[in-house]
């Protein structure tokens, strides 16, 4: 499993128990309230904390450098 694999499981299930499991122990006369606060809650949290976590993971565009640059960082760091 790569790297991403364990905090990818540990991050859906506990917001799989907030929005899918919570809902059901809600009691007191704004039930219905509370679940829906729950269920979009966990929905956002966890499409805002996926894209955040693939956009890290695998990013669209990468660091955009000039020649100069990338000869000051090859002299400065080595070649790797």
């Amino acid at each position: 499993m790569e790297s991403i694999g364990i905090p990818f499981l540990i991050v859906s299930l506990f917001w799989f128990i907030i929005g899918g499991i919570l809902p059901f122990f809600a009691k007191g006369p704004n039930r219905e309230l509370i679940r829906v606060m729950l269920i979009l809650t966990s929905v956002s949290c966890y499409m805002f904390w996926l894209c955040t976590i693939l956009h890290q993971y695998h990013p669209l565009i990468g660091p955009q450098l000039n020649n100069e640059t990338a000869k000051a960082l090859q002299l400065l760091w080595g070649n790797f």
